[in-house]
């Protein structure tokens, strides 16, 4: 996510005076002449990293899956760092707990790591997540509530929240939470099919 410009090094050339030549008279008060004394070029500021927002408002105007995907890639790499070093490898070893299936260690790492950044999103929604696996989805419904609360533009914790309620018949519900992900990337191409074979079922059959 850092780019960084390369600095342009412009080489100075010195033109030498034939030999008995005699050099040009002066002012008094002229600076001498010297390498030192010439202007040099400013050096190009790196590309400016985008913002949240930015970031954000590029998703809502991506023209392919494709290029959403990359937005989004970006979105979650920023979502997933909060500021804190502590709090960050703490969040990494609870994924990797969560990838061997160590769900109470995931959740106790997680815990942890909301004492120390308790308005993360990021880690409510990771929680939530472990919660979901753990068969609570009260739980999980609680933690993503929280997740949105700090972040509400967070699309994969609608996306979760979608799927919860699905899972409990609350199909109103969920159709509300899939659209909301489509609000903030329109091109989530699994949620738009999701959306058109619920659709019938909660607003009934196009005429």
């Amino acid at each position: 996510m850092r780019f960084f410009a390369s600095a342009l090094i412009l080489s100075l050339s010195l033109v030498s005076h034939p030999v008995g030549a005699q050099e040009p008279a002066r002012p008094r008060d002229a600076p001498k002449d010297g390498p030192q004394d010439q202007a040099q070029p400013a050096k190009p500021s790196p590309p400016r990293a985008s913002s949240l927002d930015e970031l954000f408002e590029r998703l809502g105007k991506a023209q392919s899956e494709r290029e959403a995907k990359g937005i989004a890639s970006l979105i979650e790499r920023r979502l997933s760092r909060s500021g804190s070093d502590t709090a960050d490898l703490l969040l990494s070893r609870a994924a990797e707990a969560f990838g061997k299936k160590d769900f109470p260690l995931s959740i106790e790492l997680i815990d942890r790591v909301l004492a120390l950044q308790p308005n993360w999103a990021e880690a409510w929604y990771k929680r939530a997540t472990v919660f979901y696996q753990l068969d609570d989805p009260v739980g999980a419904m609680a933690d993503l509530h929280r997740a949105l609360k700090i972040e509400p533009r967070h699309f994969n914790a609608w996306t979760g929240l979608g799927h919860i309620l699905m899972a409990s018949d609350d199909k109103v519900r969920a159709l509300q939470a899939y659209r909301k992900v489509l609000e903030i990337n329109p091109q989530m191409d699994d949620v738009k099919t999701i959306i058109e074979r619920l659709r019938p079922q909660v607003d009934g059959q196009d005429l």
